[in-house]
């Protein structure tokens, strides 16, 4: 990561303070008090997170052994965001938490894929990883990022779309980002790798594109999750 440029580091890890950001303004809208008062904790406790991410990959923990299975990022990064998330679904509160959070704050964190995407690029232009994970590629996730502010805006402060279009868009949305997530995974190099051989996608295993694989990209599924279990729920009250 030597002659990688300074910038893209710095935009990236500013990036993902801004969705940490967004995530506690989230929590302290939430329609529990309870809730609310828990914010700092919640945030400290991903802050913490975050900090052992960086460092497992400042120790090159994860950009070592390459042929380890599965591999190490999927174990001690990803692989606990994935519980986190089946838990909170799962347990009473859990359930609770994702109830009292509003969907309008929970569509505004789709914005930072904009930036999320622009880092990508240039990383592509580094050659860090392959094109095909990027908008030049085969990855219109920056598509969700745009649309995110206006669907924000107009379905849940204007009211001007329908629930069933606000649920369609979250679908689409998370069935993209789970495309990219499954490109991510079989360009990486490791014994799961089947693609890009010429330019592996070897970024998120250094600091801080870590952070993406193990923070960004579970809370955003873990907020499209939200929105489809809440919207469904609601239109068939409806019906």
């Amino acid at each position: 990561m030597e002659n990688l440029p300074l910038y893209i580091s710095v935009f990236f890890a500013l990036t993902t303070l801004l969705t940490l950001i967004l995530f506690y303004i989230t929590i302290k809208s939430s329609s529990s008090k309870d809730i609310r008062a828990k914010a700092n904790l919640i945030i400290i406790i991903l802050i913490v997170w975050l900090m052992i991410q960086a460092f497992l990959s400042l120790m090159n923990v994860y950009n070592s052994n390459l042929q380890s299975l599965p591999p190490k990022i999927l174990v001690f990064g990803v692989f606990p965001s994935v519980v986190v998330i089946v838990i909170l679904f799962y347990h009473k509160q859990g359930k609770r938490f994702v109830d009292s959070l509003p969907l309008l704050n929970i569509t505004y964190i789709n914005t930072v894929r904009i930036f999320v995407e622009i880092t990508l690029y240039w990383l592509f232009l580094n050659k860090m990883l392959p094109k095909l994970m990027t908008f030049g590629g085969v990855n219109p996730d920056i598509v969700c990022g745009i649309t995110a502010p206006f669907v924000a805006y107009f379905a849940f402060r204007k009211s001007k779309i329908k629930e069933k279009m606000i649920l369609i868009w979250n679908i689409i949305s998370l069935i993209i980002l789970m495309n990219i997530v499954v490109l991510a995974i079989l360009s990486a190099p490791s014994p799961l790798q089947k693609i890009c051989f010429h330019q592996p996608n070897i970024a998120i295993l250094y600091f801080p594109f870590v952070w993406l694989p193990t923070f960004i990209v579970p809370l955003i599924i873990f907020g499209h999750i939200t929105a489809i279990r809440r919207l469904v729920k609601s239109i068939s009250k409806i019906e």
